[in-house]
């Protein structure tokens, strides 16, 4: 064995312990958990690259991360994205309107008829047709 390529505190060794024998984790935590205690006790990082099945640039990347974050480098940051624009509240209204009559001179509501009507209810600032019926089908509505 070598050098260890990190060198954990005994605190962050029991932690990561713990936290490998709760059995209930997610699987990058896992191998990012085993990562670092296998180059803690001096396993070389192709060693643990081959044994987690995972690229040396990876291993790289862990250990650099745990210089800069220590424990933290366990979890991924949070990403930017698209923020919600229509909540929970707004799509349990557009499934209720769903499932009223449909407007006189209409048999039955269509998916555009429905985005117009919510965007003039104020449920919403905009949607499409397209959105509206999206809802519509991760509620199981039968009314599409």
């Amino acid at each position: 064995m070598e050098k260890p390529h990190i060198e954990l505190t005994d605190e962050e060794r029991a932690q990561l312990k713990a936290l490998l024998s709760k059995g209930n984790l997610p699987a990058k935590v896992f191998k990012r958990a085993t990562a670092l205690l296998e180059l803690d006790r001096g396993q070389t990082m192709s060693d643990v690259a081959r044994t987690l099945r995972i690229s040396y640039p990876t291993i790289l990347s862990w250990r650099d991360k745990y210089d800069a974050q220590k424990l933290g480098c366990l979890y991924d940051a949070p990403r930017s994205g698209r923020p919600i624009e229509i909540d929970g509240e707004a799509r349990a209204k557009i499934t209720a309107l769903a499932c009223t009559p449909a407007p006189e001179g209409h048999a039955r509501w269509k998916m555009d008829l429905l985005a117009e009507k919510a965007v003039e209810l104020k449920y919403c600032e905009h949607i499409s047709g397209t959105h509206v019926g999206t809802v519509l089908k991760k509620t199981k509505s039968s009314r599409t």
